[in-house]
């Protein structure tokens, strides 16, 4: 906690992905994740918070907001609401908007430091921005290690997606996909609409993002010569995200394999269809921003 109240940086595993996090109250700090990552400074960061009424103190939650934390918090689901009049996240975390982007992570690790802490963590993922967000310490460490003061060694990231973003504007709307479904969220409050122009309020919405450094090939079935393969079903392949065809595992092992495959500097790396319902849209949604398709 001594480094987020000095203003420094420190990497913090989540259930989610890695974080490379500092103080969201603290502008200098926010400046440090966006100059460590790269990172354009118009997309938003996510506000981690230890609980719903450290939530309640830099966001506004109306009945609908409250009913998703009861039922998904702490885990990751990330609510997009209209700020409190004396939010302590600065303009520059927040991208400059009247909203905020905020959630209470599930990683025991985690919710210690932000309650500890007392205030909001910034804490987006603890890669380079457009690069693969990372699920282990070791990448986590090799991406922005060198910009921070602390590190906390979590193991593997559980869900190894980042998560599921909601703006609860006016209607609620699906700005990320991530490991709360669609149908999850949907079972709660009722249908989500699209993100239109609420996209800008979400991290991850670049059009190339998560992207290794070799071009990425989506929906192949056979691998040309000199490509990285990752296979979704039964097979011998050297990266098969589930042999089982299970979404979660394929979700976990997503962006570990997609940097494993990338050391080996490939001609591209192929990626065979993904089942596109349930978490298969958030997996999908990853893989088609690494590939640069969508905006």
């Amino acid at each position: 906690m001594g480094a987020l109240r000095a203003g420094r940086l420190i990497i913090l595993p989540t259930e989610t992905v890695y974080g490379l996090g500092g103080d969201a109250s603290n502008a200098d700090a926010v400046a440090a994740i966006f100059a460590a990552k790269g990172r354009p400074a118009f997309n938003p960061l996510i506000s981690h918070v230890a609980d719903l009424a450290a939530a309640e103190r830099i966001a506004v939650f109306d009945e609908r907001a409250r009913v998703l934390a009861q039922a998904f918090w702490p885990g990751p689901l990330t609510l997009v609401l209209p700020v409190t009049p004396d939010t302590p996240v600065c303009d520059l975390a927040r991208a400059g908007l009247e909203t905020v982007a905020v959630r209470c992570p599930a990683h025991p690790l985690a919710r210690a430091v932000l309650a500890g802490f007392g205030g909001p963590v910034a804490a987006p993922s603890a890669n380079r921005s457009g690069r693969p967000s990372p699920t282990t310490y070791a990448d986590a460490m090799e991406e922005t290690g060198e910009a921070v003061a602390a590190s906390l060694d979590g193991g593997p990231c559980e869900v190894g997606l980042e998560s599921t973003v909601v703006a609860l504007l006016d209607q609620p709307r699906l700005l990320r996909p991530g490991s709360v479904t669609r149908e999850q969220i949907e079972a709660v409050i009722g249908t989500l609409a699209e993100a239109q122009a609420d996209a800008k309020r979400s991290p991850g919405r670049l059009a190339r993002h998560y992207s290794p450094k070799a071009p990425v090939r989506l929906n192949v079935s056979r691998p040309e010569p000199g490509e990285a393969y990752l296979a979704f079903g039964p097979g011998e392949h050297r990266w098969n995200l589930s042999p089982a065809g299970d979404l979660r595992q394929a979700a976990a092992r997503l962006f570990a394999y997609l940097r494993e495959a990338d050391r080996t500097d490939p001609s591209a790396i192929a990626v065979a269809p993904i089942p596109n319902e349930g978490l298969g849209e958030a997996i999908n949604d990853r893989l088609k921003r690494a590939a640069g398709y969508v905006g």
